[in-house]
């Protein structure tokens, strides 16, 4: 079970043209709103990677409005995030072990991404309505991979009231506004 004091989202890669062309575009987008109010909400920290922004483009603003006030996104050229070493330095900041990973494309640097994290002793919960790939079936083939691999399988939703444990108090109260 997810607990709010050992999680972090991972956001990767939501850029540009490439995001535009994702399997679902609209649902995703409000998908990754939903989820990123919801762990700002629970204050989980969030790490935010953008491959190649001078080639790929900066996150999509529906994300960046939302994360910009509070940090920047660290810059990568490796598929994995894990192979900067300023995103590793930032996830052993956060000083958690759970980690929610969302982002595009799915069968690319999520998976390569959830991988290394599974490999280097991490917990990854791959959030299947927050990640994303050109065509449905790289979208399935990379949560299937990441699935075999370790990781388990979840949604914003679930991911949210998982960390909730009870329907009761203001944040539960914040959650619920967000997802309906």
């Amino acid at each position: 079970m997810l607990k709010k004091e050992n999680t972090a989202l991972i956001i990767i890669d939501v850029q540009g043209k490439l995001a535009q062309i994702m399997h679902n575009r609209d649902l995703l987008f409000q998908n990754f709103q939903a989820l990123i109010k919801g762990t700002q909400a629970l204050k989980i920290p969030v790490i935010w990677v953008e491959q190649l922004p001078d080639k790929l483009g900066a996150t999509i603003p529906e994300i960046a409005d939302l994360l910009k006030d509070d940090m920047q996104p660290i810059s990568k050229y490796t598929f994995s995030a894990c192979g900067n070493e300023d995103f590793l330095k930032a996830l052993k900041q956060s000083d958690r072990k759970q980690i929610l990973i969302t982002g595009i494309e799915t069968h690319i640097c999520v998976y390569q991404t959830c991988i290394d994290l599974l490999n280097m002793g991490y917990e990854v919960h791959a959030v299947t309505d927050a990640v994303s790939s050109r065509t449905y079936e790289n979208k399935q083939l990379g949560l299937e991979k990441m699935k075999n691999a370790g990781a388990d399988i979840t949604s914003v939703e679930t991911a949210l009231f998982e960390i909730l444990k009870a329907a009761k108090g203001s944040e539960f109260k914040e959650i619920v506004k967000i997802v309906k």
